[in-house]
């Protein structure tokens, strides 16, 4: 039996003893070209991330292995990937092998690459109805692979009674197994940019409505 990701658990007292522990980070990212509101908001995220996640290690112990998802590479490579995918998340992963940890390669590239691809086909806006359930299938296939991917590469990878990172998007379907514990790292700021992105895609919608009416009336 596996356990998805989703299960989470609140730090207590007999969660500090032995057995794997994987921290879970909700991986936000931002561009330089953000609504400065919106950039606030990610920049007050991920400072909160640094000190829940110093937090938890002063109560757990050292993290020893790092896991970034759409990153198929370890060590220095890797972290010259991640810094440009997401500055923030690329300091949490250099603060943590500062302390001896390890980046670990969470990705396949060939599994990835499918994946992505697939879900790229879908985004075009596919008008055939049978096109679009054959790609649809075809990147439900490819996105389940990889899942079974990243939940076997932690299970190989995060030994006895160590302490893992998993910096990944939300809303992902990984199966971990049941002996790893999974906290999951929430600070409030993560509140903050769904509400933020919730009130960004009313706004959007309400002006797409007003230029749809504005057109029909001329």
């Amino acid at each position: 039996m596996t356990e998805e990701l989703g299960r989470i658990e609140k730090p207590s007292v007999e969660d500090f003893k032995g057995g794997r522990k994987l921290l879970f980070i909700p991986l936000i990212y931002g561009t330089t070209d953000a609504p400065a509101d919106y950039l606030d908001r990610f920049n007050k995220y991920w400072n909160q991330v640094e000190n829940q996640l110093s937090e938890l290690e002063l109560k757990l112990g050292e993290v020893s292995k790092v896991y970034h998802e759409l990153i198929p590479l370890s060590g220095d490579d890797g972290v010259t990937t991640i810094g440009t995918l997401n500055e923030k998340s690329c300091e949490v992963v250099k603060n943590r092998l500062g302390k001896g940890a390890r980046l670990e390669a969470i990705e396949e590239s060939e599994l990835l690459t499918e994946y992505m691809d697939w879900g790229r086909c879908l985004s075009i806006g596919l008008q055939n109805q049978e096109v679009f359930s054959k790609v649809y299938a075809a990147y439900t296939e490819a996105s389940k692979k990889r899942n079974e991917y990243l939940a076997r590469r932690i299970d190989e990878t995060l030994e006895t009674d160590e302490i893992g990172v998993l910096l990944m998007r939300e809303g992902h379907h990984v199966q971990i197994p049941p002996d790893i514990q999974i906290f999951y790292v929430s600070p409030p700021a993560l509140d903050e940019i769904k509400r933020w992105l919730r009130d960004r895609e009313s706004e959007l919608a309400r002006e797409a409505d007003k230029a749809t009416q504005k057109e029909d009336s001329q």
